[in-house]
């Protein structure tokens, strides 16, 4: 299936055989994919004896991605930063469109000066580019054409990866997609009901659609796939793609996940770390529902009334604005200075950047109501914390399913996310999950014992770590797929 490229004069590959190969990753935007390749980045780095090169597409869509770009690299000087101005986009051509969405579309509309990059210049030139998926169908054929293996890294589930790799077999089998997205029967997998799919592939014109299904379409010419995932968390869906169950003609698929925060200095713990190291062990509610969107006023109203009425401890990381901005307002406006009076003591409501996976290793916090991103669950699983799932948006529901299935917490499917109509999660609700989910042993159980696995998977010899080996050294060797291309 894999043949190496044979050198000629436009081959930017480092020398096939090389001890260091010189691996290039390309994210594209957004937290939630920006993080895990700064992890891969540093495990490959300091954990793998690789050369890294980090592209970072300039200006970033939000001073979230800066700031955390400008840590990584103050921490891993030896990663090299290389920077691709994008071209010029007319944006009103996607009016309304997600901001993100619009920057894939941008970083894709510019995979053609990605070449120059690749090729080294004052650096030296690339042995493997990995890909960020919502890149894939663009940038893979810039790397045939320059003879550069090409890796494509789903940031999210593996369960979400088996569903994009199956969507074209379906839409196939349903003419061609020009039809809403019903429940979805991920062979080897699960199904997918149609409330948990993505809200923007319900509609076929969207511009996430369009690049959802090409990225999707685009899989079998990669050299291999990657994926934050491990065995214990999601079994069937990582055996199903390994063996080629979802899918027919799928390059070798390396799960290696999870993958660790990289250890960058704090400058400001805040105040968060001294108010939990005075609260009792597994006594404090940890909430927070990611940077990408704000909860509703009235949400936001019920969710701090059903903690406070919950009886726990808990720490709130509240957004009030969307798309990863900084928030500007000031807790009271947004939930009352009489509920700060009140829970002073027993809650701290943070509108700060905290460190989660710091927050999450705490042995005071016992509870975790999240969004389910995926960062947020494989940092939850590799702690050990029990999970409230309450996705809102996107692949989380997708991803709740993991949780719930897993064992290592729960999830209300009945909840409303974004667009749908079935009103706010009442107080009396919230409240009642809380006090259940902190006194269920079964889910705490079950928490732990991933935990465990997890630890295993990415200690040497472990899964995770013996696939990342293996991209390493596939990288290394220079194998090219040459079929389909």
């Amino acid at each position: 299936m894999c043949s190496a490229a044979t050198p000629n004069s436009g081959d930017v590959r480092a020398t096939p055989g090389s001890s260091r190969p010189h691996v290039v990753l390309l994210p594209s935007a957004g937290m939630g994919h920006l993080v895990p390749f700064t992890r891969l980045a540093a495990a490959l780095c300091s954990g793998h004896g690789c050369d890294v090169s980090l592209v970072a597409a300039v200006p970033t869509v939000s001073s979230a991605e800066a700031r955390h770009l400008a840590a990584h690299f103050a921490a891993f000087p030896a990663v090299r930063r290389l920077e691709l101005d994008l071209a010029s986009l007319d944006v009103s051509e996607f009016a309304g469109a997600d901001p993100f969405y619009v920057r894939y579309e941008a970083i894709r509309r510019s995979a053609s000066l990605l070449a120059p990059l690749l090729a080294g210049g004052a650096s030296a030139a690339a042995s493997a580019l990995v890909a960020d998926i919502a890149l894939a169908s663009v940038v893979i054929p810039v790397a045939k054409d320059l003879r550069l293996p090409c890796y494509v890294f789903f940031t999210a589930s593996a369960t979400m990866f088996s569903f994009l790799a199956y969507l074209p077999t379906y839409l196939d089998a349903n003419a061609g997609g020009g039809h809403a997205i019903g429940d979805v029967d991920v062979p080897g997998v699960c199904r997918v009901p149609t409330s948990s799919v993505p809200q923007a592939l319900h509609d076929p014109d969207d511009i996430f659609t369009r690049q959802f299904i090409a990225n999707a379409r685009s899989l079998a010419n990669a050299d291999g796939l990657v994926v934050n995932a491990f065995d214990a968390l999601e079994p069937e869906a990582v055996a199903a793609l390994r063996q080629g169950t979802v899918a027919a003609g799928l390059p070798p698929v390396l799960a290696v996940g999870p993958l660790s925060p990289a250890p960058i200095p704090a400058k400001d713990s805040g105040s968060y770390l001294p108010w939990l190291d005075a609260q009792p062990a597994r006594s404090v509610v940890y909430v927070s529902f990611g940077s990408r969107k704000a909860l509703p006023r009235d949400q936001l109203s019920e969710l701090a009334a059903g903690l406070e009425a919950s009886g726990h401890r808990f720490l709130w990381v509240v957004k009030g604005a969307v798309v990863d901005r900084d928030d500007a307002g000031e807790l009271t406006d947004l939930l009352g200075e009489a509920f700060m009076q009140r829970i002073h003591g027993r809650g701290l409501v943070t509108m700060a950047w905290v460190r989660q996976e710091e927050v999450l290793n705490h042995p005071s916090v016992g509870l975790f109501i999240s969004h389910c991103g995926w960062n947020s669950v494989t940092e939850a699983a590799a702690s050990g914390v029990p999970v409230v799932a309450w996705p809102r948006f996107a692949d989380q529901r997708v991803n709740a399913g993991v949780v719930a299935r897993a064992g290592i917490g729960v999830w209300v499917d009945t909840w409303s996310w974004e667009g749908e109509d079935d009103g706010v999660v009442s107080a009396e609700d919230i409240a009642g999950k809380v006090r259940s989910a902190m006194a269920d042993e079964g889910v705490r159980k079950a928490a732990a014992s991933v935990r465990e696995a997890a630890a295993r998977a990415v200690a040497a010899g472990g899964s995770s770590y013996r696939s990342l080996a293996e991209l390493v050294r596939r990288c290394r060797d220079g194998h090219v797929i040459t079929n389909g291309m």
